[in-house]
């Protein structure tokens, strides 16, 4: 009993400190940008707003604390969160250590769906680039799955079936823009599908936000379920695990969070391949701890690559999915070369 209540304060510990992190680095990257801005000038905005506190601050100031950055800062958070969950999810129901939303295809028809109903109108109107993303990547994943099944039941047919479908779907995403899309419009979807979080504001957050926490929480009621099928579908089924039900409810629930979080900010690749390798190799396999700090390191993670995004190159900001190539690939390589991937 003891031992448990101590394996118990561990893990709410590491949350509490996971959180505490991630709600510097939100002030941190409020503040930063062409125009510095104090830390405590961003805490006197936010209780301005949130508590009507009546601190005095330079309106400009906070017009572009509250308006701008700390919705980016909010949104980058949800986002992170959500493809890292995305990344547990499929990771265990897959049982393959390569499994995430952008290898699988699931980002790339999720662009396609969105891309879609931006530049062709598909739907007349009655589709949101939201359900439109969420359309094209239940279309990619059921296109990888057909694809994998037909091909072999082996572990690694899966994730080639999902670089063959990413290719394809990324290709149709291009086809689109190339043959539809006006200049400009072309130069700002491309941007936007390496990750672009320069036109995030409140709505957005209202969207990203409630999304990424009802997927931790279907995630978290479905936690020893996906510490079940860690050893199989049979397994699973052995211990009661309702497979069906709970394998379409989790990949439904990851494709959603995806499309979601692609329609607002893009493709970003290796959050929800990275992300949970490293929690993993700090906590175990267990998805009661692995889940909630996945989501929190994700959201950390995507919030430090949106701040560097804006400082890396003075007087520009890059793709956020460029910066987060640039540290998620060799962060794999180094947990690869160490052994320490999901068998």
């Amino acid at each position: 009993m003891a031992l448990l209540s101590s394996a118990t304060g561990l893990r709410i510990s590491a949350i509490c400190f996971a959180l505490m992190l991630l709600c510097g680095a939100l002030a941190v990257a409020a503040s930063v940008g062409e125009t510095a801005i104090p830390v405590q000038t961003v805490m006197d905005t936010i209780a301005n707003h949130v508590w009507h506190a009546g601190r005095d601050v330079d309106p400009i100031d906070a017009g572009i604390v509250w308006n701008y950055r700390l919705s980016r800062a909010v949104v980058a958070a949800s986002c992170g969160a959500a493809l890292a969950l995305s990344g547990v999810v499929l990771q265990a129901l897959l049982r393959n250590a390569l499994a995430d939303p952008y290898l699988l295809g699931i980002s790339a028809g999720a662009s396609t769906g969105a891309v879609s109903v931006a530049i062709l109108g598909l739907g007349a109107g009655m589709l949101g680039l939201s359900l439109g993303a969420f359309i094209g990547s239940v279309l990619a994943f059921a296109f990888v799955t057909l694809l994998s099944l037909q091909a072999g039941r082996g572990t690694g047919a899966i994730i080639l079936a999902g670089i063959a479908g990413a290719q394809l779907f990324n290709a149709m995403t291009a086809f689109i823009v190339t043959k539809s899309a006006s200049a400009e419009e072309a130069r700002g979807i491309m941007f936007w599908l390496l990750g672009n979080l320069s036109g995030v504001r409140w709505p957005d957050v209202w969207l990203a936000l409630p999304m990424a926490l009802i997927g931790l929480v279907v995630c978290l009621w479905h936690a020893r379920a996906l510490d079940a099928f860690t050893f199989g579908q049979e397994s699973a089924a052995s211990l009661g695990v309702p497979v069906r039900r709970v394998y379409i409810l989790l990949i439904g629930v990851s494709a959603l969070m995806t499309a979601v979080m692609v329609s607002i900010v893009g493709s970003i690749g290796f959050v929800g391949l990275v992300i949970p390798h490293a929690v993993r190799f700090f906590v175990g396999t267990r998805h009661g701890m692995l889940l909630p700090l996945s989501g929190l390191i994700g959201a950390l993670f995507l919030v430090g690559a949106d701040v560097l995004s804006r400082v890396i190159i003075p007087g520009q900001v890059l793709p956020i999915g460029v910066i987060t190539a640039l540290i998620g690939a060799p962060a794999f390589a180094l947990i690869l070369c160490h052994g320490r991937v999901l068998r």
